[in-house]
C-alpha cells in the first residue's frame, strides 16, 4: 500500500513516514477572516456562506493512484446556487441521499500545483451516504487536474505533490 512506504523528501532531506494521500483546504478561496463572527457568514468544516449570497460545500476530488488500491484526494470547496445549497443542507442527514441527481458547482479552491488555475472549473457534486463527504467530479476537460481525475496519478506524482504542499516555497530560495 502506497501510504505505508514513506519517502525521503528531496526538499528538506527528512524521512517522512507516509505519503499523505489527502490534502484539505480550510475555506473557499474567497473567504476572508473579516467574515468570521458576522451573522450573514458561516464557515464550518463542511459548509460556507458568505454575506448570505455565496454558498459552498466541501467535497473530495478523488484520483486513483496507478498500480495500487490507494486513492489520492483533494478536499476542496465548490460553490453552489442558493437552491442547490439549500437542498444539500436539507438532505444532509437523509439516508439514500446518494440517489439524488448531482448538483452543478464551480470549484472554489486554488490548487496552486496546477496551471492554469483550478478556480471556477465546472463540477458536479455527487452526494454520498450520510457521513461521507460529497464526491466532486470535474468536467472532463484537458485541464491537468481533470485529466488526473480521469486517468489517475503515479506514486511519483503523489511524492511530487507531497513535496510541493509540504514545502510550498522551496523554489523561492
Amino acid at each position: 500500500m502506497t501510504s505505508d512506504l514513506g519517502f525521503t523528501c528531496s526538499c528538506c532531506g527528512a524521512q517522512h513516514p507516509a505519503f499523505p494521500l489527502n490534502y484539505s483546504a480550510t475555506a473557499p478561496y474567497v473567504w476572508d477572516e473579516s467574515f468570521s463572527g458576522r451573522s450573514d457568514c458561516l464557515l464550518s468544516s463542511d459548509q460556507c456562506v458568505i454575506q448570505a449570497q455565496h454558498y459552498f460545500v466541501k467535497g473530495l476530488i478523488e484520483i486513483p493512484v496507478i498500480g495500487s488500491d490507494d486513492v489520492f484526494s483533494w478536499a476542496v470547496w465548490v460553490s453552489l446556487s442558493r437552491e442547490s445549497f439549500a437542498r444539500a443542507v436539507d438532505r444532509s442527514d437523509t439516508p439514500g441521499r446518494e440517489a439524488e441527481e448531482p448538483y452543478f458547482g464551480w470549484l472554489s479552491t486554488d490548487l496552486c500545483l496546477y496551471s492554469p488555475t483550478t478556480i471556477n472549473l465546472k463540477t458536479r457534486v455527487h452526494a454520498r451516504p450520510v457521513g461521507q463527504r460529497p464526491l466532486i467530479e470535474l468536467e472532463p476537460t484537458d485541464h491537468p487536474l481533470a485529466v488526473e481525475q480521469r486517468t489517475g496519478i503515479t506514486v511519483d506524482r503523489v511524492h511530487e505533490i507531497a513535496e510541493t504542499v509540504l514545502h510550498p516555497h522551496a523554489d523561492d530560495t
